[in-house]
C-alpha cells in the first residue's frame, strides 16, 4: 500500500467512526433522558450508585444508569452491528464480488490471495457462527476446484480488525484448530492486508483525532442532569433515603 492509497484508507475510516459510530452514539446518549430508556433495578442501581459516588442522591442515581450504557454496552454493540458498512466505506479498495467473502487482498506476509471475512473483534461470534464461516469457506474451495482455482485453507482467512491472537475467543479457535482457517487479528491483520507493520496503530490514532473532536462531556452532563429530576428517579432516591 503506497502513502496516497493508506491516507485514503485511513480517512474514510475517520469518516465512517464519525457519521456512523460518534453520531449515532451521540444520538442514543441523548434518548437517555427518558427514565424509560432503562429497565431499573432499584437494588443494583442504589447499589452502583453509592459505588461509583458515594451516595444515592437523584444525580448520583442518574449517573450509575447513564455511564455504562454510554461508555460501554452502547457504542460496543454499535461498532460491531455496523460491520458490513466498514467493509463497504472503509475497505472498498478491497472488496469482494465471491458470496460469503467481505474482501480479497493479497497477503503482504506469505504473498497469497486472501479470502476474507471480517469480524469485530475477538468475542464477537458465537458457536453458530463457526459453522457458517467454515460453510462459506468449504463452498469457496469446491467453487474454485469447479473454476480449476487451486485455494488451500491457507487462502480462506477470518480477519479480526481489533485484539491480539491470545485474545481471540474458543469459537475462533475451533475455526483454526478444527477447521484449518487461520484467523489473523489485530496488528498482524492490518499488517497482511496493508503491508505496513504500523497501520493498526496508525487508525487507532485517526479514530483517536475523531473522538477528540466528539467532545460531548458538557451534553453528557446535561443528560445526566435532566434524568436526574424525573419522577422515576427522585422518588427512588426519596425511598432509600427514607429507610
Amino acid at each position: 500500500m503506497d502513502k496516497t492509497h493508506k491516507d485514503q484508507v485511513l480517512k474514510r475510516a475517520q469518516d465512517w467512526f464519525k457519521n456512523t459510530i460518534a453520531n449515532n452514539h451521540i444520538k442514543n446518549t441523548k434518548k437517555l433522558v427518558n427514565p424509560n430508556e432503562f429497565n431499573i433495578n432499584p437494588f443494583l442501581a442504589v447499589y452502583l450508585s453509592n459505588f461509583l459516588c458515594g451516595d444515592s442522591k437523584p444525580e448520583s442515581l442518574a449517573k450509575a444508569l447513564v455511564y455504562p450504557r454510554v461508555l460501554g454496552t452502547s457504542i460496543t454493540t454499535s461498532f460491531g452491528q455496523n460491520m458490513q458498512s466498514f467493509t463497504n466505506d472503509v475497505l472498498s479498495s478491497f472488496g469482494s464480488t465471491t458470496s460469503g467473502i467481505d474482501i480479497e487482498f493479497e497477503d503482504h506476509v506469505d504473498g497469497d490471495r486472501k479470502y476474507c471475512q471480517l469480524k469485530a473483534g475477538p468475542n464477537t461470534i458465537n458457536k453458530d457462527d463457526v459453522e457458517t464461516i467454515a460453510g462459506h469457506f468449504t463452498s469457496i474451495i469446491k467453487l474454485g476446484q469447479t473454476n480449476n482455482l487451486k485455494l488451500g485453507f491457507h487462502n480462506l482467512v477470518v480477519g479480526v480488525l481489533y485484539g491480539e491472537d491470545r485474545d481471540l475467543s474458543s469459537h475462533y479457535r475451533r475455526i483454526s484448530k478444527q477447521y484449518h482457517y487461520p484467523v489473523v487479528a489485530g496488528q498482524e491483520f492490518w499488517a497482511r492486508l496493508t503491508g505496513d507493520e504500523e497501520f493498526y496503530f496508525d487508525l487507532i490514532k485517526s479514530i483517536g483525532d475523531v473522538a477528540q473532536e466528539s467532545n460531548y462531556v458538557n451534553e453528557l452532563n446535561d443528560v445526566v442532569r435532566a434524568l436526574a429530576k424525573t419522577p422515576e428517579i427522585i422518588n427512588l432516591a426519596k425511598e432509600v433515603s427514607g429507610h
